[in-house]
């Protein structure tokens, strides 16, 4: 009956969630712990796994996420952050970071205790995204810089080494704009809306007061029916009112707001009909029909007809080469060589190892005694001994995986940042050159935003007046690092792209898959393997904020079911610190990232097996398979 005790970790991991609930002041919270992202979902938390074997930095960390969630939790208010924010995106960027901060400073102050558990999970921010790497000014973020000042300024603790050397690259530019502002934090701290205020103050002091928007304490709530009765010009400002109203009613009934925004697209499919079904009244009744074709293509989905995209005239597909001059992507290049030094043998091993495997797997087959082809010299004995004897010629049979394409579609989110990343690139460059040299074309694919919660489709958005069920609020970055019919000397420096400090933003998995597999779809291969590596669910926070909580990740479950129902790419996937197992039928995950080489080798060498019951146990299916009979 001690089945409950077996895992050492169980007693922390109680005690922290009880400590949670009291710093949080909420005795009804429940605290859950997982390889997901950390965050907060209504009255659950969730914060960063802690194995049996508990090493300190696990600890920390999950000490330092808990404190920061339950802080907020506590000291934060949604309805007045939302009220105050700014429309714009750094300027939303440096009002999350600041209040972040803010909330984080005032715990410290009423629990002391909680600085240290604080500062642990900074560093640990600080050390995976590769600050204190960073030396130029313009490749560290000037949110983040910002956020540590406030809070340094707040506490007078000193920043952990990574988190402090963004701050100082910041700080004089910051002090220099603002420096009579930062004189009233004091004042402002413990009241969030007056921290509010002085925020956005500091946000214009900075440059970015176009990004402010309307002041909100210009409004009077009073008077809002009758600036509704106004011009169109003074109906923005109500908006923000009825969007907190409406997300109030989303966060309610989650399957009202996801039929409602079903509604909202059939609607707009058919106000889009309209005009075109007004024309075809005059026109013969075969190409009556003709208007009613658009609508099938136009879904942004083929495996979701229902997923919707708010604006997707700012997405962009774009070479590697063409985010950066050749003389950076060098440098980033070097930069990435540098990094992986200490791999460098074990890396070369593995592709020494793949490509024996797979040369194996290519063994010459010969035809013989044919009357044309290739001379066969091993019958020119007979020949001799008997010169009536006619020639002998054989040919090679077409070996089985020649005609073949593999595609590694690489997660390039923020999370990804750092060590995950290095190991990551160097493997896509390792396998190219390696199934290069074995007659195998690759591509290599990158998937990205192009802005932080959001990017121009959510100036839109705003704009418009913020409509319900957006569907898909951000601007996508799909990036060709290398293309299946590029040679892998011409595009080696690209790899070195995933280096550049702010590339690495959010990522929205289900559009990227279908990406790759439309590419893959379109390729005169016969044989079509598509590797997916990531280390997370899809995560935009500008999405997931005005959209169902598992919008996303539906769609993503919609995309790789029709890639594998579909059966024309071989689909497999590796998760980095993250069980993508719930999502792909044929997948792996790995804890640690310098086992990414290995499983990518395995993985591949494992699928050119002619033999499937080989293929079968590198890929899973074989405990399916027993899962299923057991059935």
């Amino acid at each position: 009956m001690a089945h409950s005790s077996d895992n050492p970790a169980d007693p922390f991991k109680k005690a922290l969630a009880e400590a949670t609930k009291v710093i949080a002041g909420d005795g009804d919270l429940t605290v859950s712990y997982s390889v997901d992202p950390p965050g907060q979902s209504g009255e659950a938390l969730r914060l960063p796994q802690v194995s049996r074997r508990m090493t300190e930095e696990e600890v920390l960390l999950a000490r330092g996420t808990a404190d920061s969630l339950a802080l907020r939790h506590r000291y934060h208010d949604a309805a007045i952050a939302a009220r105050y924010m700014p429309p714009g995106g750094v300027a939303r960027e440096l009002y999350e970071a600041m209040e972040g901060a803010r909330v984080e400073a005032v715990g410290a102050r009423h629990m002391p205790g909680t600085a240290k558990n604080i500062d642990a999970r900074i560093g640990h921010e600080a050390e995976r995204k590769g600050y204190a790497q960073i030396r130029d000014r313009a490749d560290a973020p000037l949110s983040v810089a910002a956020g540590y000042l406030i809070r340094h300024l707040a506490t007078g603790r000193p920043l952990p080494e990574g988190a402090g050397n963004v701050m100082e690259l910041w700080r004089d530019f910051i002090e220099s704009q603002a420096a009579d502002r930062l004189g009233g934090l004091e004042e402002a701290l413990e009241d969030q809306r007056s921290f509010a205020r002085f925020a956005r103050d500091l946000i214009r002091d900075l440059g970015y007061g176009d990004q402010l928007g309307d002041d909100p304490d210009m409004e009077d709530p009073e008077d809002e029916s009758q600036a509704e009765e106004g011009d169109e010009e003074e109906q923005e400002p109500d908006s923000t009112g009825e969007d907190e109203d409406q997300e109030a009613e989303d966060e309610a009934a989650p399957d009202r707001s996801q039929e409602q925004q079903q509604d909202d697209s059939q609607a707009q499919v058919s106000m889009d009909d309209e005009p075109d079904s007004e024309m075809s009244e005059e026109s013969d009744s075969p190409e009556g029909e003709a208007p009613q074709e658009p609508p099938q293509p136009q879904p942004v989905s083929e495996a979701d007809p229902n997923y919707s995209v708010y604006d997707d005239t700012h997405d962009e597909e774009i070479g590697a080469a063409d985010l950066a001059e050749p003389a950076e992507l060098e440098r980033l290049r070097a930069y990435l060589d540098q990094q992986l030094e200490p791999l460098k043998a074990a890396v070369g091993r593995l592709a020494n190892k793949l490509q024996r495997r797979l040369q194996a797997k290519q063994n010459r087959s010969w035809e013989f005694d044919l009357e044309e082809g290739v001379l066969d010299a091993g019958r020119l004995a007979r020949v001799v001994a008997n010169p009536t004897t006619p020639l002998s010629f054989k040919v090679e049979k077409d070996t089985e995986f020649r005609d073949t394409v593999v595609t590694l579609l690489l997660d390039n989110s923020g999370s990804m940042r750092g060590r995950p990343i290095s190991i990551a690139a160097i493997c896509a460059d390792v396998l190219a050159r390696t199934l290069e040299r074995c007659d195998v074309k690759v591509e290599i694919l990158g998937f990205t935003t192009r802005a932080w919660k959001g990017g121009q489709s959510r100036e839109n958005w705003l704009a418009d007046g913020r409509p319900a069920g957006p569907g898909r609020l951000n601007d996508l970055r799909h990036i060709v690092y290398k293309s299946a019919d590029a040679p892998w000397r011409r595009t080696r420096p690209n790899l070195g792209l995933m280096m550049k400090e702010g590339l690495l933003k959010e990522n929205i998995d289900g559009e990227a898959l279908e990406w790759a597999h439309r590419r893959m779809q379109a390729r005169p291969e016969q044989r079509k393997i598509l590797m997916v590596i990531s280390d997370g669910a899809p995560v935009d926070d500008s999405t997931l904020s005005t959209n169902p909580a598992n919008y996303l990740e539906k769609h993503l479950r919609d995309v790789i079911a029709m890639v594998e129902r579909r059966r024309a790419v071989e689909l497999i996937a590796i998760g980095i610190g993250h069980d993508v197992t719930r999502y792909y039928q044929h997948a792996v995950t790995i804890t640690d990232v310098e086992q990414l080489a290995g499983a990518m080798t395995e993985q591949l060498a494992g699928l050119f097996d002619r033999d499937p019951r080989k293929r079968a146990r590198v890929l899973g299916m074989n405990r399916v398979g027993r899962k299923t009979r057991a059935a």
